[in-house]
This record gives structure tokens, sequence and C-alpha cells, in this order.
């Protein structure tokens, strides 16, 4: 096999190499996902609108737990390419593949048949119903380009490379663009041709990472004898996956409770929430991406037995993000009217959200330490530790804080914005005991060793 820049050179260096990428990406994605509603805006009504908005919402909480079960490959393949076991690698490649293909259609099947509950789950009003219920359809027919999509990127990110999957979101982002202004502006399809494009480009984007993929050398051969069914492997893989994808699916559910809460409140305060959401999506995708960084890195080293720079990694990765973090809240602080401006001219809603983001922002910071260790949980496969942080703050701070502060500050979004902040600085402060814990487990395990 040969040999990986993970493993051997500057940790910093490579840690930023590889984030970068990732982080174009996660832009990418956002933006094309935020295309659609763009373009269905310009020639539709608000129904269409509506129905693109909750399709999307939906589409994005899947496409979430997905990335968060692939996560499963790329720490296990990335374990593989750090010790040098190119055997082990191509068997979890295929593994992989034959089971996240059986994953994808038992997925399908399933959403397929609930996209009326699914609808009224979401309390979609009367007048979207259908195009939503159109929207989701032709969306969960394309699960399995998704999933596709995820698992070729998982292989990448696992071989160390995150490159190729910024070119698979760059093709899918280009042609989705396209599509919509000619399935929407010229073919006037609505929230079908919305749908349309986004199936298409990420159909367009898997063929051509098929094709990448195949003229790639990740350093392995993988043979039609690998893609196969292993309880084992598919074991392995689910144990750093499954915790992840349970994890994310819940901070979405946590995020819908919110807004729900914040719409009990009136039309200005469900407004301002739902820019300043945005706002902090974006912002968040800086830490996203270092926790892939860091998990990829720290699951290539612990395999080549160098923990030592498994922790540098993360050690880098916190100086970054929370650097990052600080700026955001300060600049929250002194300028918030110059970001949520931006989706704003309302004044009763652009004062609501500046007040919302002021006290939110804060979540950029203390998220920065919790997403970083979450990153060197999972490379290290202790995945069920991110799990845990996560449902803990959920459950104590974040959806209670919120809903008190909304009982007993009616007047302003300032306190509500508070429980977000608070619910990450518990789960760095579970991160870091759990961190210290192991260490001083192994340093103790090392003094009695004769």
């Amino acid at each position: 096999m040969e040999r990986n820049t993970l493993t051997e050179g500057s940790v910093g260096k490579n840690l930023i190499r590889f984030a970068l990428p990732y982080l174009l990406a996660c832009f990418m994605q956002t933006f094309y996902g935020m295309a659609d509603l763009f373009v269905v805006g310009l020639y539709n009504g608000s129904q269409t609108t509506t129905a693109v908005a909750i399709g999307s919402q939906v589409m994005h909480m899947l496409t979430v737990i997905i990335v968060g079960f692939a996560m499963g490959a790329t720490v296990r393949i990335g374990r593989h390419v750090g010790a040098e076991d190119s055997r082990a690698a191509a068997k979890t490649v295929g593994v992989s593949v034959a089971f996240f293909a059986m994953f994808a259609a038992a997925l399908t099947v399933a959403l397929l048949l609930c996209v009326n509950l699914i609808t009224g789950v979401m309390l979609t009003p009367a007048e979207a119903v259908e195009e939503t219920r159109l929207y989701l359809g032709i969306c969960f027919a394309g699960v399995p380009f998704i999933t596709a999509y995820n698992v070729i990127s998982s292989i990448f990110r696992g071989a160390g490379d995150s490159k190729r999957p910024m070119y698979f979101v760059a093709v899918a982002c280009v042609v989705n663009i396209v599509l919509d202004f000619v399935l929407i502006g010229g073919m006037g399809l609505g929230a079908a041709g919305a749908a349309l494009g986004t199936v298409l480009g990420q159909a367009v984007s898997v063929l051509f990472a098929f094709g990448m993929l195949k003229r790639r050398d990740l350093g392995f051969q993988v043979t039609r004898r690998d893609i196969r069914a292993d309880r084992e492997t598919i074991s392995q893989i689910l144990k750093v996956g499954g915790p992840i994808a349970c994890q994310d699916g819940l901070i979405q559910v946590a995020f819908i409770v919110i807004t729900v809460i914040a719409n009990s409140r009136g039309l200005v305060a469900s407004a301002a929430v739902g820019i300043v959401e945005k706002l902090i999506g974006f912002l968040f995708l800086v830490p996203s991406a270092f926790l892939s960084a860091i998990s990829a890195i720290t699951a290539q080293n612990m395999g080549a037995d160098k923990p030592e720079r498994a922790r540098a990694s993360l050690g880098y990765g916190l100086i970054i993000t929370m650097s990052w973090g600080a700026l955001c809240a300060l600049y929250s602080q002194f300028l918030p009217q110059t970001l949520v401006g931006l989706f704003t001219r309302d004044a009763a809603v652009l004062a609501a959200g500046c007040a919302y983001l002021r006290s939110y922002a804060f979540d950029t910071l203390f998220a920065a330490v919790h997403f970083c260790f979450s990153g060197y949980f999972c490379g290290d496969q202790k995945a069920g530790i991110s799990f845990l942080h996560n449902i803990t703050a959920i459950l104590l701070v974040r959806i209670p804080g919120a809903y008190l502060a909304s009982v007993y500050f009616p007047d302003s979004l300032y306190p509500m914005g508070w429980a977000a902040p608070l619910g990450s600085l518990l789960s760095a402060l579970i991160c870091v005991g759990f961190y210290l814990y192991f260490r001083k487990a192994k340093s103790t395990s090392k003094d009695v060793l004769p």
C-alpha cells in the first residue's frame, strides 16, 4: 500500500489540507440546497415555496443521517489505511458498498410508503400538501443516489482524500442549478422541477464519482469477492456510524422542536429564528469541516499506532475552530444587523433577529469544542460518547431551555438564544471529562505494566 500523508508530515498542515476541501464541499452543498428555494421563489407562489421549504427540511434530516452512517465506513477504512492493511481496507470498502446498497433500497421503499404520513407530521399547510407530497416522492426515489454519493465520498475520505468528494458536490451543484432554471423557470414544473433537478444532479454526480473511483489508485485493490455482506464488518461500521447517525438525527429533531416553539410566539419570532438558524448553519460549516478532518486523521493515526499525532490534530482543530467561534461571537455582538439584514428588511424581524443572534452566536465558540472532540472520539471508535453528550445537552438544556425562555421572557428572543450555547457548553464539559478520563486510564495502565 502506498504511504498516506495523514500519518506523516506536519499534523497542522494535514489537518488544514484535509479540512478546506470538505469545507468548500459543505458550502456548495448548502448553497445548492438554497438554490431550489431561490429559483422557486422567482417563478412560483407561496404554496410552492412552502412545499419546497418543508421538503428540503425533511431531505436535509435524511441526508444528515445517511452521512452519519457513512462516517462508520470512513473511520474503519482510515484505521486499515493507517495500519497499511490493504486487504482489510479493500474488504471494508466492498462490504460498505454491499451493505449500503441494501440499506438504500429498503429505505427508499419505506420512505415512499410514508410520504403521506411525513407530510402530515410536518404540519404542512393544506394549500401546499399536494406539492409537498410530489416533492418528497421524487426526492425519496432518489435516495439511492444520495446514499451512493456519500458512501463513495466516505471511501475517499477514509483513504485520506477530501478533494474528490468536493468535486462530486461541485458537479451536483452545477447540474442542479442549471436544471432548476430549465425545469422550474422554463418548463413551469414547480416543486416537481425542484425535486427532479436535485435528484438528477445527484445522479450525474454519482456517475462522475464512480468514474473517479475506478481511475483513482486508493492504495488497495477491491475485487468482486469483497463486495458482499459480512456481518462482522457491518457491525464494525455500524458501531461507529450508528451513534453518529442517531446523534445527528436527534439534533435535527431538536432544531425542528425549537422552530415550533418559536412559531408559537408569532410571525416575527418565527421569521427571526428561521433567519438566525440559517446564519448559524453557515457559521457551523467551519467546525463541521474540522470534525470530519480530525476524525479521518485520528482514524489513520490510531491505525498506524501514532496516537500522539491524533491528539495533535485535536489540539490544532481546537485552536482554529475556537478562534473562528470567538470571532463570530464577537462580531455578532456589535454588528448583528449586517448579517440578519441580509435576509429581511422588516424592522421588527430585524430587531428580534439581532437579539437572538447576539446570544445564539456564542454557540459557535462552545460548539467548536465538542465538534473537535466528537471528531477525535469517532476516529478512535468511541462514537457513543458523541451521541451521549449530544442527547444529554438536547434533553437537559437545549429544548427545555428554549421552552422556559419563551415562557418567562416572551418579549425578547435574547434569553431563548442562550439555550443552544449553554447546551454546547454542557457537551464540551462532558467531552473534556471523557478525554481526561481516558488519558488518565491509559497512563495508569502503563504504570502497572511490568
